[in-house]
């Protein structure tokens, strides 16, 4: 469980500390507040990682899910930032907004969760392809270097060390069995990190400069204070992490084979929703689920929720011992490019074991397929696609999942619930042996209903 549990905090590691080094960096930092803002982004996403997998009332889906910082909300973070005159402010009213839509969308959850009807596996499998398909980017993102502006990115030395965490990842999953292919992933990190020491590419120093003991002290940047355009810019990034969050439940489900109902998709967005609203108490971001962890789940078919609770406990502790965290931080970009693409490309795959349930034979499900698909993927093959439209629409149609998912669902609606679409889809489908008319799509849904 230890093991497993720290396998899963080593693939989220740099997607949670990423966003308050991109923030604070802008805000103007110091190296040391840098380092606490980043232990305090830790600290809460454990916290947030225990609502979730252990539940309190009805809060948590309680489903192996690991919270942390959503990337979403960096965009309009960094507005915020550009349009806070006194930088010593931003903070504070970045902390201001995100409370407010944490507790709004906390009372939106049980509404939003409604929506579970509007996805069939014809939509929640173009779904689950998505997110995979999605994060393979930052997978060859990482597996290039630590700096995209450096000379060195993208050079032979870390697309090698890329490539053999693979091979060894791959390696290890082929020809062991037991508890070291269920760790393969974190053996591979462990193996590429000391492969990586002869190139000069691992860094020991937060290791060394790191304090051993740490506490996230509430407010450490000032009260919060309450803008109403930042509220409403990080309200809009709290329904794009919701939808997000709603795909990722549903896509987890189909792969631990328990499927996201309505109410277990309320639960973990309150779960979300409250997490991002208490997370600002001690300096931390607004949190989501973590899609690149569901690959793991996927690859390993290590179920159980208390392996991922155990992972949040390291969290919380990573947060209150710096040192501890900066033990993590060890591990080279390009090593967790190399098992990135095993973990993203497992969420991918499942996406596309759902597809094969969805009744591809049918006309509609394949354009409800080929459209949001193409929808999904324009930020990731044309990132400029939407240069034109405004910031705060931007945040919404630069997320290709939330898009795509969008796009699935209208057009679920469009081609099998409205008009002929459906009757056609009825004539042309197959039967099954001894099924006859009444045992149609329509037929079964209002025998269901």
């Amino acid at each position: 469980m230890l093991t497993s549990g720290l396998q899963h905090v080593a693939a989220m590691y740099a997607g949670v500390v990423a966003p308050p080094l991109i923030v604070g960096a802008a805000v103007g930092l110091s190296g040391t507040e840098l380092t606490f803002l980043t232990g305090a982004s830790l600290f809460t996403a454990g916290l947030a990682t225990f609502l979730q997998t252990l539940g309190v009332w009805k809060i948590g889906a309680r489903l192996p899910f690991v919270n942390g910082v959503t990337f979403a909300g960096v965009a309009p973070m960094l507005a915020i930032v550009d349009t806070t005159d006194d930088k010593s402010d931003a903070l504070p009213v970045i902390f201001g907004a995100i409370i407010v839509a944490g507790l709004l969308g906390f009372l939106a959850a049980p509404f939003f969760s409604r929506l579970v009807r509007f996805f069939p596996p014809v939509v929640t499998g173009t779904v689950i392809t998505l997110i995979g398909v999605s994060l393979l980017p930052v997978a060859f993102g990482w597996a290039q270097g630590p700096n995209p502006r450096a000379d060195d990115y993208g050079s032979t030395t870390f697309l090698s060390l890329a490539a053999i965490t693979l091979v060894v990842v791959l390696l290890l999953r082929r020809f062991t069995r037991g508890f070291l292919k269920q760790v393969a992933v974190l053996v591979g990190l462990v193996i590429g990190t000391l492969i990586a020491i002869p190139f000069g590419v691992t860094d020991f120093s937060p290791v060394t400069e790191a304090d051993i003991v740490g506490f996230p002290s509430p407010f450490h940047f000032g009260a919060p204070q309450f803008a109403l355009a930042a509220i409403i810019s990080m309200c809009v990034v709290m329904l794009v992490s919701m939808t997000e969050s709603t795909a990722d439940m549903l896509a987890l489900g189909e792969i631990v084979e328990r499927p996201a109902d309505e109410k277990t998709i309320a639960a973990g967005l309150r779960a979300d929703t409250l997490g991002s609203a208490i997370s600002p108490l001690f300096n931390g971001f607004m949190c989501s689920a973590f899609a690149q962890n569901i690959g793991l789940v996927a690859m390993t078919r290590i179920r159980s929720r208390f392996v991922v609770a155990c992972g949040g406990g390291f969290l919380v502790l990573m947060g209150l011992s710096p040192v501890a965290a900066s033990l993590i931080s060890v591990v080279p970009r390009p090593v967790l490019g190399g098992a990135g693409v095993v973990l993203f490309g497992s969420v991918a795959a499942s996406g596309i074991q759902t597809l094969v349930k969805a009744g591809l034979e049918k006309d509609n499900n394949v354009l409800i397929v080929a459209v949001s698909l193409a929808v999904g993927i324009i930020p990731i093959t044309a990132p400029e696609f939407y240069h034109a439209f405004p910031e705060t629409v931007k945040i919404i149609l630069d997320s290709g999942i939330s898009t795509g998912c969008v796009a699935a669902v209208l057009l679920n609606v469009v081609f099998n619930h409205l008009g002929k679409g459906r009757d056609d889809d009825q004539v042309t489908a197959p039967m099954e042996p001894g099924e006859d008319i009444s045992g149609s799509a329509t037929a079964k849904a209002a025998h269901v209903h």
